[in-house]
């Protein structure tokens, strides 16, 4: 199990340590959610932050954008070379477009699934995209409860990719604990998001704990 924390729970007020402390913890992947205020009611990270997070960050930077204007979004953050950038189906009406645009910047494109998009809206991106995001929670604000019934989504998901992309890879974000992380491991789910969970404890036991 690939463990990504979510930034969005850190203490901003020293963020370079924070990101510094998660990394020798021994996380995986930097997460980062991007978040514009319209497509969710809140307002997050800019480039100028981001760009200070991957100079510190001795992880790969894993984006996640919660916005509207993707294409305008990829722009602004492909130059920190993060490992993924993920994008929501909901919001993009060329998603196989921007997902090759995505790989032209030497980034591995991902997609993303709020909890109540039915999986069918993806069959035809699935062989274009390394990683697909399955949200366990409604996207905004971290701190929420997991939402049990992705557990399905996540098995008819890996179905999905056996079949025409088996190295594409799932990731769940929202709620995840050492309480479901077992469950989430048998569904299917390669990598973790998890903010507070981490950041309210020793993050390497944390981390430790849900690997």
């Amino acid at each position: 199990m690939l463990v990504a924390p979510s930034i969005l729970s850190a203490d901003f007020g020293k963020l370079e340590f924070e990101i510094k402390a998660i990394c020798e913890a021994g996380c995986d992947f930097v997460h980062i959610d991007v978040m514009d205020g319209h497509f969710v009611p809140n307002l997050t990270l800019g480039p100028v932050v981001v760009q200070s997070v991957a100079k510190v960050a001795s992880k790969p930077l894993d984006i996640h954008l919660m916005v509207q204007n993707n294409n305008f979004f990829v722009d602004l953050f492909a130059p920190f070379k993060p490992e993924f950038i993920s994008f929501h189906i909901e919001e993009e009406k060329h998603a196989n477009r921007l997902a090759q645009r995505i790989r032209e910047f030497g980034i591995k494109p991902a997609i993303v699934l709020n909890p109540h998009t039915n999986l069918d809206s993806i069959d035809y991106l699935l062989e274009f995209v390394d990683m697909v995001l399955l949200m366990s929670v409604n996207p905004g604000f971290s701190g929420q409860r997991f939402i049990s019934n992705v557990l399905d989504k996540i098995k008819a998901l890996k179905d999905k990719i056996e079949l025409c992309n088996p190295n594409c890879l799932i990731e769940v974000d929202g709620g995840v604990s050492e309480a479901n992380i077992e469950s989430l491991k048998r569904a299917g789910a390669d990598i973790v998001v998890a903010g507070s969970y981490i950041f309210g404890g020793n993050y390497k036991e944390r981390i430790e704990s849900l690997r």
